[in-house]
């Protein structure tokens, strides 16, 4: 079992930039891929940026070059650093545990990115 608690989200300015933090809790975090994803009212949620425990990055497509994904294995936690923050960045964005072992995922409970001036 994994718990996962976000922080960092709220209100940023069209082309500023945000950071996201995710605390992990549990055992064996060292098998999990952590990463984030992101879900605007109405759709489904959808892949933010991911990294593993060796440090190894994928970042969806669209948002490449405008994110940095990093986890500090010693502290169990992941960030997020976004970049040029565009109106449609705007979302709840969820950090997510996926065992490598078992594929299980976990989920935080979500912090709110609102993108507006």
């Amino acid at each position: 079992q994994v718990q996962l608690v976000e922080s960092g989200g709220g209100l940023v300015q069209p082309g500023g930039s945000l950071t996201l933090s995710c605390a992990a809790s549990g055992s064996f975090l060292n098998r999990y891929i952590m990463g984030w994803y992101r879900q605007h009212p109405g759709n489904q949620r959808e892949m933010v940026a991911l990294i593993t425990a060796g440090g190894s990055a994928l970042y969806a497509e669209s948002l490449k070059g405008r994110l940095t994904i990093s986890r500090d294995n010693a502290k169990d936690t992941v960030t997020l650093q976004m970049n040029s923050l565009k109106p449609e960045d705007a979302a709840v964005y969820y950090c997510n545990a996926e065992s490598t072992v078992t594929g299980n995922h976990y989920w935080g409970q979500g912090t709110q990115v609102t993108v507006s001036s």
